[in-house]
């Protein structure tokens, strides 16, 4: 099993989810963050002042899925989450040890 984290631009939060819907994975847990990579946060203009926005809100959508849909998954994000700027996001994968379905007790693979 993997756990599948792509921080991405807010604004294609709701393309990505509809992609992974499309492709029968519907589950996501989304968090709001806030942080910049190789654009080192933006320079903006404000009643004629410039000044730098450092830390840009992003969304943090994580899944845990079976080893065979990581490749679908991962490819559905970024064509979905596809701007061709910086700041696109990134997709990180995790192997992920067990997983626990609390409310049947199912384990592994099941429980995903």
């Amino acid at each position: 099993m993997k756990k599948i984290e792509a921080i991405i631009r807010p604004a294609k939060l709701r393309e990505v989810c509809s992609a992974l819907d499309r492709i029968g994975h519907p589950g996501v847990m989304v968090t709001e963050v806030e942080g910049h990579g190789k654009q080192h946060g933006l320079e903006q203009t404000f009643h004629g002042k410039k000044f730098k926005v450092e830390m840009l809100p992003k969304a943090k959508i994580q899944l845990v899925v079976n080893d065979g849909e990581v490749e679908k998954i991962t490819e559905a994000i970024k064509q979905a989450a596809f701007t061709g700027k910086n700041g696109d996001g990134k997709v990180f994968i995790y192997a992920v040890e067990d997983v626990v379905r609390i409310r049947t007790g199912e384990k592994g693979e099941d429980a995903v």
